[in-house]
C-alpha cells in the first residue's frame, strides 16, 4: 500500500470535516441571533478548545509513533487498555453511526432539488457509495475528496462575491417572506445555547488522526496537517460570519437556513454543490476511520480477532464490513435524533481524554516524554476540562449517558485484568504523586495522633504462612503499607536467580489470594543480621516500616535468634510482634470471636496491643469480635483502682472493650492465671520484654513457649515506637492521672499486671 503524506492523509480529511453542514445551514442563524461580535467570540472560544486538542495530540504524535487506531491508539498506550477500550469501543460505534448521520443529512439536502426523493432509500445508496469508494483504498477515497474541496472553495468565493454585491442586506424579493404573526415572538436563545449549536462544527480536528496507520511519516504529518487544518478552519469561520453579516439582515439570517443561496450569485447553483460535497466528504472520512479503529481494538484483543483482518495493502476489510453493517442497520432505524447527541458526546470524551493524556505525560516527568511540540500541562488540562464542560453545555442528558456507558465498559475491562505489553503514563503519574507526597510528609513529622502501622512481615515459605501475612494486612487495616519478606540464606551471586523466581511467585500468590501487600525476597548471610538489615532498609523516607511481624518458628529454639533481633530493632524504634497462629483461624460470618488483651500499663506495651486489637476489629473478618482487656492486681485496692481506671480509659480513647481485672490468687502463677482467663479466646495479646542479657534469652524463650502453648492464637508485642504510652492516650490524661494518684495511695504495692 502506498503511504499517505501530510496534505492528502491529514490536512484534506481534517479541513473537509471541519467545513461541514453547520457552516452552510447554521452559521447564519448564529449570527442572526447573537450578532457578529458575539459570534466571533463563540468562534474563537470553540476553536481555542479544538486548537488546544490539536496541539495536545500533536505533542503525543511527535513523542511516539502513532500506530493504527488514531485516538484509541494514543489513549490505550498512555492510560492502558482499560481506558483505551472504554473510549475506543464507543468511538468506533460513533464513527460508524456518523456514516449514517451524514448519509441522512445528504439525503435531506438532496430534497431541496428533488423534493420527492425517499430519504431512507437515498441514505442506503449513499452508504453503499461511500463504502464502495473506501473498498478501493484510503488513497483513492482521499483523492476523491479533492474535487469536493474545490466545490467548497467555489461556494466560499460565491458567498464573498455576493456579500459585497449585497452590502447592506439581501433584497426581500430574494428570500421567502416571513409569515406575519400577532403572537409575541419567541425569546432569542442565550449565548451558551447558540454556542452549543455551533460547537460541533469545529470538532473534526481528529479526522486525519484516524488514518495514522496509513501515513508515511505520522510523527511529521499529524502535527503539520492537523495544525494547518485547524488554523485554516479558524480563519474561514472568522471570515464567513463577517460575510454573512455584511450580506444579509439579522432577520433573514435567523429565518432562512439556505441564506448562502440568497446571498451568492446564481442562487443555489454555486452553494448546493459545496454543501453536498461537505456532507459527502465527512461520510467518506468516517467510513475510512471507523474500520481502522475497530482493527486496532481487535489487534489488542478488545474486539473479535477477525476484525483485525486486512487485505493485501493493509486495508482493514473486517472492520470495513463491520462498519457497513452497523451503518446500514442504523439506516433501517430511521430516526437518529436520539442517537446523534450521544455520538457527539463520545467524540468529545475522546478529545477530553487526549488532552488529559498530554497533561499527565507532562506532569509525570518521565524521561521518555520528549515531544517535538511541547504544550504546558495547564493548557492541556484546561482543554480537557473545557471539553468535558462543553459536553454538559450542549446536552447534559446525552453527556451523562455517554460517560455512564464508558464507565461501565471501563469497569468490565478492569475486571478482566488485561495486561498490556507496553508501559503507560500511569506509572509515571503515580511516582510523581508519591514524590510530591513524600516531600510534603517531611514538613509534617509523624506524631502519636497520626501514627499507623507499616508492617514488614518476615515469613519463611510464604505459601505456608498466609495466615501470618493476612494478620499483617489486618493490623494495617488498609491504612499502612504491608511488605511480605522472605529471606534466603546464602550469597547473592549464587542465589539471585532463585531470589527473582521466588519474588515473582510470591507476588503472583498475593494477587491470587487478593492480599494487598508488596513482595520482597532478600539474600542474607544469617537470620539475625538479615532481619535487622532488611528492616533498616525497608521503605522510603517517611514511609519506612515501623512494625515487624514475625511468625512462630517450627523450632522454638529459633526464638532465641528472634529475641536477639528484637533488642536491635528496638534501637531502630521498630515495634516487634511475634505471632503463634492457630491454623484456619479466619472467622466465618455470624461467628462471634473474642480478642483478649493483657494490660500491663500504657507506658509499656499495652497501648500498642490495644491499638492492634482495635485495628483488627475494623476489618470485615473481625468486625463482630469482642475485645476484653484483662489485668491482674496484687491486692483488692489495686484491683478496684485499675478496673475503675480502665473502665474510664476505654470510652475516652474511643475503643469498645470490656474490662476484667483479676485479683491474683495465692499459689497461682501469672502463666496459670492467663491460661485460665484466655483459654477460650481466639486471639490473645501479651507483652514482650526480652532481658538485655542475651545469655538469659534461652530461659525467656522457654517461658514464652510455656505461656503460648495452651492458647489458640497469641501475639507477643514489643512496643518500640517513638510514642510509647501515647498511641491511644491523647484524650486520656485525666484517667492516667487518677491511676497515678491511686498507686501512690496504695503505699507503693506493685501491680501484678503481666508483662512477659
Amino acid at each position: 500500500m502506498k503511504k499517505l503524506g501530510t496534505f492528502l492523509g491529514v490536512f484534506t480529511p481534517t479541513i473537509l470535516t471541519i467545513l461541514g453542514v453547520i457552516m452552510y445551514l447554521r452559521l447564519g442563524w448564529v449570527v442572526g441571533n447573537v450578532g457578529l461580535t458575539r459570534t466571533l467570540v463563540i468562534v474563537l472560544l470553540a476553536n481555542s478548545i479544538t486548537l488546544i486538542t490539536t496541539l495536545s495530540f500533536s505533542a503525543i504524535a511527535t513523542n511516539t509513533r502513532v500506530g493504527v487506531g488514531g485516538a484509541y491508539y494514543m489513549i490505550s498506550r498512555s492510560l492502558g487498555l482499560e481506558f483505551g477500550g472504554a473510549i475506543g469501543l464507543p468511538l468506533f460505534l460513533s464513527q460508524a453511526c456518523s456514516v449514517t448521520l451524514y448519509a441522512f443529512g445528504l439525503a435531506e439536502a438532496l430534497r431541496v432539488l428533488w423534493p420527492g426523493v425517499p430519504v431512507q432509500l437515498a441514505a442506503f445508496v449513499i452508504v453503499g457509495l461511500v463504502t464502495a469508494i473506501a473498498v478501493r483504498g484510503a488513497a483513492l477515497a482521499l483523492r476523491a475528496q479533492l474535487p469536493l474541496m474545490g466545490l467548497i472553495a467555489v461556494s466560499l468565493a460565491a458567498l464573498a462575491w455576493g456579500a459585497f454585491r449585497h452590502a447592506g442586506g439581501v433584497p426581500d424579493t430574494l428570500v421567502p417572506p416571513v409569515a406575519p404573526t400577532l403572537a409575541t415572538p419567541p425569546a432569542p436563545p442565550g449565548f451558551w445555547a447558540v454556542f452549543a449549536v455551533f460547537f460541533p462544527a469545529v470538532t473534526g480536528v481528529m479526522a486525519g488522526l484516524g488514518l495514522s496507520g496509513d501515513l508515511k511519516d505520522p510523527m511529521r504529518a499529524i502535527p503539520r496537517g492537523a495544525i494547518a487544518a485547524t488554523l485554516a478552519g479558524l480563519a474561514i469561520y472568522v471570515l464567513v460570519p463577517i460575510l454573512l453579516a455584511k450580506g444579509a439582515s439579522p432577520e433573514v439570517l435567523r429565518e432562512e437556513p439556505l441564506v448562502w443561496a440568497a446571498i451568492a450569485p446564481f442562487g443555489p447553483w454555486l452553494i448546493l454543490p459545496g454543501l453536498f460535497g461537505a456532507i459527502f466528504s465527512s461520510a467518506i472520512g468516517s467510513i475510512l476511520t471507523a474500520p481502522r479503529t475497530i482493527q486496532a481494538l481487535a489487534v489488542d484483543r478488545l474486539a473479535p480477532r477477525f476484525l483485525a483482518r486486512a487485505r493485501d495493502g493493509g486495508e482493514p476489510l473486517g472492520g470495513l464490513i463491520a462498519t457497513l453493517l452497523i451503518a446500514l442497520t442504523t439506516v433501517l432505524l430511521g430516526d437518529l435524533n436520539t442517537v446523534a447527541p450521544v455520538v457527539a458526546m463520545f467524540f468529545l470524551t475522546v478529545y477530553g481524554m487526549v488532552n488529559l493524556v498530554a497533561a499527565l505525560e507532562s506532569l509525570s516527568g518521565d524521561p521518555s516524554w520528549r515531544p517535538a511540540i511541547r504544550v504546558a500541562w495547564p493548557i492541556s488540562l484546561a482543554g480537557a476540562l473545557a471539553c468535558f464542560s462543553v459536553m454538559f453545555l450542549i446536552n447534559p442528558v446525552a453527556a451523562i449517558v455517554a460517560i455512564a456507558l464508558e464507565a461501565i465498559l471501563w469497569v468490565a475491562l478492569e475486571r478482566q485484568e488485561r495486561r498490556a505489553r507496553w508501559g503507560d503514563v500511569r506509572r509515571g503519574v503515580y511516582e510523581s504523586l508519591i514524590r510530591w507526597s513524600l516531600e510534603r510528609l517531611q514538613d509534617h513529622p509523624m506524631s502519636a495522633r497520626n501514627w499507623r502501622p507499616h508492617v514488614l512481615v518476615f515469613a519463611g515459605h510464604v505459601e505456608q504462612r498466609l495466615d501470618l501475612v493476612r494478620f499483617g494486612t489486618w493490623f494495617s487495616q488498609g491504612r499502612g503499607v504491608v511488605t511480605v519478606c522472605e529471606l534466603l540464606i546464602g550469597d547473592l551471586l549464587t542465589e539471585d536467580f532463585r531470589r527473582r523466581e521466588r519474588q515473582s511467585k510470591i507476588s503472583a500468590m498475593l494477587e491470587r489470594e487478593k492480599i494487598q501487600a508488596f513482595a520482597e525476597v532478600d539474600v542474607v548471610r544469617e537470620i539475625v543480621s538479615g532481619i535487622v538489615d532488611v528492616s533498616q532498609a525497608n521503605g522510603i523516607a517517611g514511609l519506612d516500616s515501623n512494625t515487624i511481624l514475625l511468625g512462630w518458628p517450627d523450632d522454638p529454639s529459633r526464638l532465641v535468634e528472634f529475641l536477639a533481633a528484637v533488642r536491635r530493632l528496638e534501637r531502630l524504634n521498630k515495634s516487634v510482634v511475634v505471632g503463634r497462629i492457630q491454623p484456619g483461624l479466619i472467622p466465618r460470618k455470624r461467628e462471634r470471636r473474642s480478642i483478649h488483651v493483657w494490660w500491663g500499663g500504657l507506658q509499656r506495651n499495652s497501648d500498642l496491643m490495644i491499638l492492634l486489637a482495635h485495628l483488627l476489629t475494623r476489618n470485615p473478618e473481625w468486625r463482630d469480635a469482642r475485645i476484653l482487656v484483662q489485668s491482674i492486681a496484687s491486692n483488692e485496692h489495686m484491683r478496684a483502682a485499675t478496673e475503675a481506671y480502665l473502665n474510664k480509659l476505654m470510652p475516652e480513647i474511643r475503643i469498645e472493650a470490656d474490662v476484667d481485672v483479676r485479683l491474683r490468687q495465692e499459689g497461682v502463677s501469672i502463666r496459670e492465671a492467663i491460661t485460665q482467663g484466655s483459654a477460650d479466646a481466639d486471639i490473645v495479646f501479651l507483652g514482650l520484654d526480652p532481658p538485655e542479657d542475651e545469655s538469659k534469652h534461652l530461659d525467656y524463650v522457654a517461658r514464652l513457649d510455656e505461656l503460648a502453648s495452651p492458647l489458640k492464637t497469641v501475639f507477643f508485642v514489643k512496643n518500640a515506637t517513638l510514642f510509647v504510652g501515647e498511641l491511644v492516650q491523647e484524650s486520656a490524661a485525666d484517667a492516667v492521672q487518677q491511676l497515678k494518684e491511686t498507686q501512690k495511695a496504695a503505699a507503693g504495692e506493685p501491680s501484678a499486671a503481666p508483662e512477659s
